[in-house]
């Protein structure tokens, strides 16, 4: 995803070019990481362009502040107000969303306190060539060697810079070994999550995720996912899932902003049930599409109109 120099970005309040949306190599978050970020999808709707779930990610985003001590001067309907803002500038249809809140320039020191909290808005257009492909097929999944952070360590319920170093050591390391992805475990060996996106399971009919206490993120997806289970008549356990139960499964599919509703043909090499996408998942990622590409009720009201 890149942006042009023709687009806008919403840097501390003012939509800027491209080009001025600049950073000093002191910045605090550079050298600590001390910044929060969201990952948000617009999609194309027949009534036009239409966030989803912007007032959940909004939401997780001043809570990630919030645990990460960074106080923002905007209110949060100021913020998804920015990021309707942004969209329109830069006349997109549908879009991945980037706002990223962070610690600025000030004096060089671990101590925060002394830098500004600043805040970016980007919005870049959405193209995966082999998406389809992607839905349909899935990933080829290794569970990595690198596990997530222990309680008290860093803050995994924050979507925090700070914790993505662990997610890329995981997918490199899964690159490396010939998987598209990785599968990260806690600190007791548990199953946690992906580099960037929540694990689902089904066993004889049965959903299962890990719970929050296994060092995941709580994902917006995660949980509209789950919603569309239930209005679907399926069961869903969060609960603590052990390794094998991974190559056990009859289904497994990832969920995340960008991975939207994922299927997961294989891990480590097994080939997890038929090694194709499964039919819960199926019917989990029709409905998913459905609401959010505004083809079906959006009977959560999920779907923000960028115009509105």
């Amino acid at each position: 995803m890149k942006l042009t120099p023709q687009q806008k970005i919403w840097f501390n309040g003012s939509l800027v070019d491209w080009d001025k949306a600049q950073v000093h190599v002191l910045t605090h978050a550079l050298h600590y990481a001390s910044s929060v970020f969201e990952g948000i999808r617009a999609y194309a709707t027949p009534q036009g362009p239409a966030v989803f779930c912007l007032t959940e990610h909004v939401e997780r985003l001043f809570q990630s502040c919030k645990i990460i001590r960074l106080p923002l001067r905007w209110t949060p309907k100021e913020i998804a107000q920015a990021i309707r803002d942004t969209i329109r500038a830069n006349q997109q249809e549908a879009c991945y969303i980037r706002p990223l809140v962070y610690r600025g320039y000030g004096a060089l020191g671990v101590w925060p306190d002394d830098n500004p909290v600043e805040c970016a808005i980007a919005s870049f257009p959405w193209v995966r060539p082999n998406e389809e492909q992607l839905l349909l097929n899935g990933l080829a999944v290794g569970v990595s060697s690198w596990r997530r952070m222990a309680p008290d360590t860093l803050p995994a319920m924050a979507k925090c810079a700070g914790n993505y170093v662990n997610s890329a050591l995981a997918v490199a390391e899964a690159k490396d070994r010939g998987f598209q992805e990785a599968i990260a475990l806690d600190v007791d060996g548990f199953v946690s999550e992906g580099s960037g996106q929540n694990v689902f399971l089904v066993h004889k009919g049965v959903i299962s995720t890990p719970t929050v206490g296994s060092s995941i993120l709580g994902g917006i997806t995660r949980a509209c996912v789950m919603q569309l289970a239930a209005d679907l008549g399926l069961r869903v356990v969060e609960q603590r899932i052990p390794r094998e139960m991974l190559y056990t499964a009859d289904e497994a599919f990832f969920t995340g902003t960008v991975a939207e509703v994922l299927p997961i043909r294989s891990v480590d090499g097994m080939a997890v049930g038929s090694g194709a996408r499964g039919p819960i998942t199926l019917r989990l990622q029709e409905l998913f599409f459905a609401i959010a590409r505004g083809r079906a009720e959006d009977r959560h009201g999920w779907l923000s109109p960028v115009g509105g």
